[in-house]
């Protein structure tokens, strides 16, 4: 359980890169790193400057259509800086990331009309899971849903940073690309949620399903060969449903991706669902119970549509005198944390440690930063066990070690469903949590990571989707919403 772990490697030498004063680091993925910590260093951001925050006037930020995707981050070799946002009318657009004006903008089609579907909530429904940036070759990638004559079909995207130009060789239709490795895919039934996600070279896509769970979907991941796009393999539940319905769905340490799913339909015996797996870059079904790890009572989960996979799967370390221990958080809808081995997830009910932490189902991101001999966990959910006098939405946890401890530090109420996103000094010291009350205040929040104690509240926007996060990045804090890019600046 304890080793000199790449995984730590991994998470040190992007802060190192993050915290380089000559060139601001690029946020190409989801919740900051493929790790989904939803941890930003963000230089001269301190407990006392937060109170400060500020929307900036001057910031344009328009877009044409609804949000659900978090923007990325780019900065070029010659230093310009841009915003990359994806909306629901399949509109694609690189703003600077100062001025918030437009700089290119790519349509990819007709996005789908929720008439067309048999069932869902996002209306018209184009991009949703958040694309990724391949710095190497500035290019970024994306899920379109597309109205097309033969009914709504999913295409990936590879589009120029530089320019907003669509790649050669793409777009390429999901299920034509699926058929021709020998599987078959049904895009109306199928939807995608999740952030997509490079490792080694290649792409992942997680696919879902629609609100509703209606047809007869499945859980994919789809793997495609960014040196080669028309080269794809896949991963597809046993089951039908086990859907990757989580914002941060796949989240990678560097070699492998880990994969949440969600409840199955039918299933006599454990068919993929409710599970975190890990997967080899070939997507091959693993066999050892080291890769996979199976809620003991999956069963019942199914029944009663509590599923583990409405969050991601989040790899954190906790470092104390006796070393470095590696682990997997997964949060479900079950109200239960679940603490996993990362060397060796367990299989079926292999969990470290299984601790309720909340009173409703929790569907978030999580935030991870690292505390004293701790790590700590931000997630959007009433908690249960806050310190005396203290309640709300908003709830976060302390890991220990020797053996995995886990307890309540503090509840705050951020009045929303949006995601936490954690900042913090490049020491770690004055963490931060920022969240926006989605759905319920719209407003931006942040509170002490250390305490829970309030920083900052105000600024009301309109458009917030439930379940989007902040981007940290250029000295700013950005919240999309419908029609709008939001810049905060400290």
């Amino acid at each position: 359980m304890r080793r000199a772990l790449p995984w730590f490697a991994v998470t040190i030498s992007a802060v190192v890169i993050f915290c380089n004063p000559t060139r601001a680091q690029s946020v190409t993925t989801y919740h900051a790193a493929s790790d989904r910590s939803g941890h930003y260093v963000f230089a001269g951001l301190t407990w006392e400057t937060a109170a400060k925050v500020h929307l900036d006037p001057k910031f344009s930020g328009a877009i044409d259509g609804n949000v659900l995707a978090q923007p990325l981050y780019w900065q070029d070799a010659r230093g310009n800086r841009r915003l990359i946002a994806a909306t629901e009318s399949n509109e694609v657009y690189a703003l600077d990331a100062t001025s918030g004006k437009v700089v290119w903008k790519t349509s990819l089609g007709s996005p789908v009309r929720l008439s067309q579907l048999p069932c869902g909530n996002i209306d018209p429904l184009g991009v949703t899971g958040t694309p990724v940036i391949d710095e190497t070759q500035a290019a970024v990638y994306l899920d379109a849903m597309r109205d097309e004559p033969a009914g709504p079909q999913h295409f990936i995207y590879g589009v120029s940073l530089a320019t907003g130009s669509i790649l050669s060789g793409f777009p390429i239709n999901v299920a034509d690309a699926l058929k021709a490795a020998g599987e078959t895919f049904e895009p109306l039934v199928e939807n995608q949620r999740g952030a997509l996600l490079i490792v080694d070279g290649t792409l992942f896509v997680p696919y879902g399903a629609h609100a509703g769970d209606c047809g007869a979907y499945r859980g994919w991941v789809l793997g495609m060969s960014l040196s080669d796009p028309a080269k794809v393999t896949a991963f597809m539940t046993r089951a039908k449903g086990g859907g990757l319905w989580a914002q941060g769905a796949l989240s990678s340490t560097g070699t492998s991706v880990l994969a949440a799913t969600g409840n199955t339909f039918g299933a006599t015996r454990w068919s993929d669902g409710e599970a975190i797996i890990r997967l080899a870059t070939d997507l091959a079904h693993p066999t050892n119970t080291r890769e996979f790890f199976a809620a003991a009572n999956w069963e019942a989960l199914d029944s009663k549509d509590l599923d583990l996979g409405g969050t991601g799967p989040v790899p954190f370390n906790v470092t104390n005198a006796y070393g470095t221990s590696e682990w997997v958080l997964a949060l479900g809808k079950d109200g239960n944390a679940y603490v996993l081995n990362g060397a060796n997830l367990g299989g079926y009910g292999g969990a470290l440690l299984i601790h309720r932490v909340s009173s409703e189902p929790i569907v978030t991101a999580p935030a991870v930063w690292a505390g004293t001999d701790s790590a700590l966990v931000a997630f959007q959910a009433p908690g249960i066990n806050c310190p005396t006098g203290q309640s709300g939405d908003l709830t976060v946890l302390t890991i220990r070690a020797d053996p995995p401890k886990l307890s309540t530090t503090w509840c705050a109420l951020a009045n929303g469903h949006g995601a936490p996103i954690v900042t913090t000094l490049a020491d770690g010291s004055n963490p931060i949590v920022w969240i926006t009350g989605a759905g319920g205040d719209n407003l931006l929040h942040a509170f002490r990571g250390d305490n829970g104690e309030s920083l900052f509240s105000g600024a009301a926007m309109t458009g917030l989707r439930h379940f989007g996060t902040i981007l940290a990045a250029n000295g700013r804090l950005y919240v999309a919403a419908d029609g709008r890019v939001y810049s905060f600046l400290p």
